[in-house]
């Protein structure tokens, strides 16, 4: 598998979105680098990850992916970070796996009760047919970059365009990626998980990818989560103001690296 292990400090996993390169976080996998030690990779079935994929075991690969992440780079536990899909994974892997997740930090995450609305069930019909409506679509994107402070707009877009250019995302793969979670119930699973958890969103009003009031469902879950909003940010605050999302992941997951007992429910 190809993994990225940067940084010292305190071990940070990042499991990246539906779209499953880890090359789209690359801002926040630079800032998180000048801060603690920082894992991460692309999703198993990315040609590009040469990790061991069986599309029978589905979204569980993920999950069991994180795994042995941590055995390749020698790191018994650590700070379990999941972005948006990726949430999900890195919950699953915190309840099935307590003992190597010293924390939880989920990102604009999708909830476990999350199912396909009418815009995502359109584009599971064709994939590929329907990709380029599905860039076109992406230009609602730009509202959250613009906001991240003045004068980024066009030069933030141009270069997250570029990253996403440059390592391109598969429509089949990530129809693939939704479809597996029909299959998957994890609220039963999810309440056993008794890390320190934080909940990271952007402002409702930007994220048009996941609702904000979707990720923070997490909290019904674990009532004493702690909830941190990135200002100025949407779906990608990650990406539009990495030292901020840095600061706020490696400050909890510092701290929460240092308690007695890890896997008690904190705030």
């Amino acid at each position: 598998m190809k993994i990225v292990d940067r940084g010292g400090g305190t071990p940070v996993v990042v499991i990246p979105g539906v779209q499953g390169r880890w090359e789209w976080m690359r801002p926040a996998i630079d800032a998180l680098a000048q801060r603690c030690r920082v894992i991460t990779f692309s999703l198993a079935d990315e040609p590009s990850c040469g990790a061991p994929f069986d599309v029978t075991h589905g979204f569980w690969n993920y999950v069991e992916q994180v795994r042995a992440a941590l055995d390749a780079v020698g790191v018994r536990q650590a700070a379990i970070c999941g972005v948006s899909y990726g949430g999900l994974i890195a919950a699953a892997f915190a309840a099935r796996y307590p003992e190597r997740a010293s924390s939880l930090v989920l990102v604009s995450a999708l909830p476990p009760s999350w199912q396909p609305d009418r815009r995502v069930r359109f584009y599971l019909r064709a994939p590929r047919l329907l990709t380029p409506v599905f860039l076109l679509a992406s230009l609602r994107l730009y509202r959250e970059i613009a906001a991240a402070g003045p004068g980024l707009g066009v030069s933030a877009a141009g270069r997250h365009a570029w990253r996403v250019l440059t390592h391109m995302f598969s429509p089949r793969r990530m129809a693939r990626r939704v479809e597996f979670l029909a299959s998957v119930d994890l609220r039963g699973e999810l309440i056993r998980v008794m890390q320190p958890v934080l909940l990271v969103t952007g402002d409702a009003a930007l994220d048009g990818v996941v609702p904000v009031q979707a990720s923070r469902e997490y909290t019904r879950i674990w009532p004493q989560a702690r909830v941190e909003t990135i200002a100025r940010s949407g779906h990608l605050g990650l990406i539009t103001r990495p030292h901020e999302f840095a600061r706020i992941v490696v400050s909890f997951a510092d701290r929460a690296a240092h308690l007695p007992d890890v896997r008690r429910r904190v705030g």
